[in-house]
This record gives structure tokens, sequence and C-alpha cells, in this order.
């Protein structure tokens, strides 16, 4: 490894000590994604569509975390609650002005599990819904012209 310069330092000393995979953490609610058993979007979560995948993995997985995003609105985050006290699981609320990221919940361990599909399989159909409803948008002269018909 290269020697440290000054510059080095200084950076460190302002902004802490650089972690490994750090716009994973980000993204992640402070974790990594080799760790994460199930990932729920802010949609998801907001609208408790993945609460029985969530209440699922909970009962398979008894010594994981609940990682929750501190941005969604508290009365949104509390069957997720519900759910981490009934099956004793510890849930840490994550609140980071700084980085916004489109997660909202993360059930995860503290080491590496590897686990390949750690979204719900309605992921896609929300983004195929979104591409739908920009199609279906088109230009103002299109949206305009529907009112006279």
């Amino acid at each position: 490894m290269a020697d440290k310069n000054v510059n080095d330092y200084l950076t460190e000393g302002m902004y802490g000590t650089r972690l490994p995979k750090e716009d994973e953490r980000k993204k992640y609610l402070g974790t990594l994604r080799e760790r994460i058993v199930l990932a729920l979007t802010v949609g998801q979560v907001m609208t408790d569509k993945g609460i029985d995948k969530l209440e699922e993995m909970m009962k398979e997985n008894k010594e994981a975390k609940l990682l929750i995003n501190g941005q969604v609105s508290t009365r949104f985050m509390s069957k997720e609650k519900a759910l981490a006290n009934k099956y004793n699981i510890p849930y840490t609320i994550i609140t980071n002005e700084e980085n916004s990221t489109d997660i909202g919940a993360v059930l995860t361990y503290d080491y590496a599990i590897d686990k390949e599909d750690i979204y719900l399989n309605d992921k896609l159909e929300e983004i195929e819904a979104k591409e739908e409803n920009k199609e279906k948008q088109g230009s103002f002269f299109s949206r305009m012209k529907t009112w006279f018909e």
C-alpha cells in the first residue's frame, strides 16, 4: 500500500475513515447486499405490500435484524415494527439526511449469507407499471386530444 500523504490524513480527519463498498452501504441502510435476506422498497413499506413476505422471512431467520429507513413516516412503519416485536427481532431506524435511497426496510444479518434474490418478485412489476404510465401519459397534445373525444 502507498504511504499516506497529508491530504489523506486531513480527509480522514474531516470525514472519517472510508468504509469498503460505501455506495452499497448508503443504498442498503448501512449494511452490505451480501448480508441481506429481504429488501423492501419505500413504496412496499408504505403500502404494506411486502408484509407477508417479511413475516415469512422473519419466521425463517430468527437471528436477523431489521433496518428501517427513517425517511419513511412512522405511521407506515407500524406493521414492520409489530412483526419485529412478535418474532423478537431487533430493529433499528436509520436516519441519514445526507443520503436518500429507495430502500424502505432491510432484513439482514451481521455476516454474509449471499442470497441471490433479495427483492420481492413484484419489483419487476413496479418498474413495468412505471414504464406503462409514462407511455400512457404521452405528450400534452395527446392528452388534450382525449379531452375532446
